[in-house]
């Protein structure tokens, strides 16, 4: 497990929470906490969105991905936290690992149960002692991420979801999804309907450029209000193209904290993956993570709710009811 004062170090030996590259695996260094927070983030906050990319020499991607990240190791996520002052996070397995949740499994062990937990993906071969053992490793919820896998027919998502729902049986799991609001609106009743929480990743699929009125978007609201769903207001960078400060992602954000502040989580989609299709660019290919300032990401909670006592509720509340934290 890493040492605060490890991290401190690390922390402090390099400038902005740089990522650092490694012999066959190169990557782009770049910082990811650029603009210090400039609010007093409570004790006990969680990130509840990140990834960790080890060392693909022990956790080699699946030759099925539509992209190749640059690492972003333990380490470095644990010098983020301290860089944003956090005290807990959730690792998701992204895609790139298809249903081996080996390197988040991995992640949470180096960091520990008492800052971090998981969120994994699983398929039919997935057997239930293999599930039994993650939810005992700190793993809280499954994950379909149908917007990676080019899926948007509401039907396939809900037979997505009658699977998940099977596969979770009664462990203490919630299902996450990353959809669109296409997707995701004409099942409003199957979601009502659920017997586990479900949480929708990044503003629900959501583009800022179409305000808080866009079709679909209704359909969250009604789900949040009534405490059936969960959404991330993370990843402002996937919904906006306003960077730095996503100025049009405000909207979505205010309209979900009016309607049901108990239901809202954080995260900063660390470190930035770009999934992308660019050309002449191989899967196989390194492609660059995204330049995000996470401190500036962080800061605009601040902007969103002025609320010290909403902050508290996305920020250590939520997770802690979500993930037993």
């Amino acid at each position: 497990m890493l040492s605060r004062r490890n991290a401190l170090t690390l922390a402090a030996a390099i400038p902005g929470v740089f990522a650092a590259g490694h012999a066959g695996h190169a990557k782009e260094t770049a910082p990811t906490v650029r603009t210090k927070v400039n609010f007093t983030v409570p004790k006990g906050a969680c990130d509840c969105h990140v990834h960790v990319i080890p060392d693909t020499a022990q956790f080699p991607f699946t030759a099925a991905r539509v992209y190749t990240p640059p690492m972003a190791t333990a380490q470095e996520l644990l010098a983020l936290q301290h860089a944003l002052h956090l005290d807990h996070v959730v690792i998701v397995t992204p895609s790139i690992y298809g249903t081996d949740n080996r390197a988040t499994l991995d992640g949470i062990k180096q960091l520990g149960r008492k800052r971090a937990r998981g969120i994994a993906v699983v398929g039919p071969n997935t057997t239930a002692a293999e599930m039994d053992a993650m939810v005992k490793a700190g793993i809280t919820g499954i994950r379909i991420n149908l917007e990676q896998a080019g899926v948007t027919d509401p039907g396939a998502a809900a037979k997505a979801l009658d699977t998940a729902v099977q596969q979770i049986g009664s462990r203490p799991w919630h299902i996450e999804m990353y959809s669109r609001l296409a997707t995701l609106s004409p099942l409003k009743a199957k979601f009502a309907a659920l017997p586990v929480p479900v949480v929708f990743d990044h503003f629900a699929g959501a583009q800022a450029a179409l305000g808080a009125q866009q079709a679909g978007f209704d359909t969250v609201l009604e789900l949040v209000k009534s405490g059936k769903a969960y959404v991330k207001v993370s990843g402002a960078y996937r919904s906006s193209d306003k960077a730095p400060d996503y100025a049009d992602v405000q909207a979505l954000a205010r309209a979900l904290i009016a309607t049901n502040p108990d239901r809202l989580l954080w995260g900063s989609d660390w470190p930035h993956p770009d999934s992308a299709s660019v050309p002449g660019r191989k899967t196989t290919d390194i492609a660059p993570a995204q330049m995000i300032d996470d401190g500036r990401v962080l800061n605009l909670l601040a902007e969103w709710t002025s609320d010290v006592g909403i902050r508290k509720k996305i920020l250590v509340d939520n997770p802690k009811r979500l993930h037993g934290l």
